[in-house]
């Protein structure tokens, strides 16, 4: 069983006690390695005021180098984070998305004799192909015509198109509408629809017609009837492989559907609001400290999120005490060096290789939270208006670069 951090700390005070030489040259080294790292977060145009880092050992739970830790501050996308650990905690990395068509009435002969309903249930991940995919098992079914219409329901999730507190240049810039029925990330002929189960539905239109089913009726959007049945199905990939890209890719479209599915599967409502509060408690039942965070979104794009540096190491110390979180959360992870958002960062020296990390980036806040191998667990949040962000990735990788080279 593994001691609680606390009391490991108390020990090893006790010991070190005990010891005056261990206890001193112990003093020397958490002074040399707090220099390091303070000196390496001291980059220019980036105010101390507006910046924080924590770095935590992971077997001891002792914190080697702390600055403003319980300041709330923007987290840019370290906010997946808490989306990513409530999902694997709640849903389970195998966990995956349904996608149905329904029917509505009765197939006689070759034709299908009313409405047929595509139904989504939040899937990020649904594509052309997947659509193709329930328009072969139709066919196989000795499906030929359709004489009704085909609908897109889209009534697992609210209507809401975006996250509160999105500036409006953030809709269809940073994510397409938000939607349980997305195909292709809501493109269709060409450009982003601003309906996108209208646009879902035509795209499984055409996915019939190539497999040589013709639809009689029109193509709209609504809710299946109570008395539809189930035709036809395809999952997602599991829950690990979307949170994979999800985290490693930044992406937000994904990060905000996966709040909703939480919202929708723990709470019965399938709302941006009701997952947040989903995260929230779940961050809470896990003893990740609280004071000034607010989660209002799934990817950081909201202005209204708050995150510190301690609820950031707390969820991820979290994820690595869970057997079921810490596999998939690591190999979700851009790595230093190697790919993701981190590929070109860190690509030379101790941290290469070493360093996971989930990265941040919007003009007014930049952010580093991750893992150094199994030895430090870290996270560095720097906020200003705007941010000279560049120089804030500077400081994010010294800063890890030297907790790599004191884990060497």
């Amino acid at each position: 069983m593994r001691r609680p951090a606390r009391l490991v700390t108390l020990v090893a005070a006790a010991v070190l006690a005990a010891f005056p030489a261990a206890a001193a040259a112990q003093t020397r080294t958490d002074s040399g390695l707090q220099r390091k790292l303070a000196k390496a977060l001291a980059v220019p145009h980036v105010p101390r005021t507006g910046s924080a880092a924590l770095a935590v050992e992971l077997d001891s739970g002792r914190a080697v180098f702390t600055r403003n830790a319980a300041t709330a501050l923007a987290p840019a996308s370290t906010e997946k984070l808490p989306v990513t650990y409530a999902a694997l905690t709640l849903l389970g990395a195998g966990f995956r998305i349904e996608t149905d068509v329904l029917g509505e009435g009765e197939q006689v002969g070759s034709v299908w004799r009313g409405n047929l309903v595509l139904q989504g249930h939040g899937d990020p991940t649904l594509s052309s192909a997947g659509l193709r995919r329930l328009a072969a098992q139709l066919q196989a079914a000795g499906l030929r015509r359709v004489s009704g219409s085909i609908v897109g329901d889209e009534s697992w999730f609210d209507s809401r198109r975006t996250a509160p507190g999105w500036k409006p240049s953030f809709y269809i810039d940073e994510s397409p509408p938000l939607s349980a029925l997305v195909v292709d990330h809501a493109r269709y002929a060409g450009h982003v629809s601003r309906d996108p189960a209208l646009a879902a539905a035509l795209l499984f239109r055409d996915a019939l017609r190539t497999v040589g089913i013709s639809v009689g009726g029109q193509v709209l959007t609504g809710h299946a009837d109570a008395d539809a049945f189930p035709l036809a199905f395809t999952d997602s990939p599991t829950l690990g492989a979307i949170v994979r890209f999800m985290d490693r890719e930044s992406d937000n479209f994904t990060a905000e559907l996966l709040l909703k599915e939480l919202g929708a599967v723990s709470a019965g409502s399938g709302t941006t609001a009701a997952g947040a509060d989903v995260v929230t408690r779940q961050l809470a039942a896990a003893n990740v400290p609280l004071g000034g965070v607010r989660i209002v979104d799934g990817s950081g794009l909201s202005l209204l999120d708050r995150l510190t540096v301690a609820a950031l190491v707390g969820t991820l110390q979290a994820a690595w005490a869970d057997e079921r979180v810490r596999a998939p959360l690591l190999a979700a992870l851009p790595v230093a060096g190697v790919n993701g958002t981190l590929e070109d960062r860190m690509r030379s020296g101790p941290a290469r290789g070493n360093v996971l990390a989930k990265t941040g980036t919007t003009d007014e806040a930049s952010a580093l939270a991750g893992f150094v191998r199994d030895r430090y667990v870290f996270a560095v949040l720097h906020n200003g208006h705007p941010l000279a962000y560049s120089w804030a990735r500077v400081a994010q990788d010294r800063f890890a670069t030297v907790l790599a080279g004191a884990s060497s």
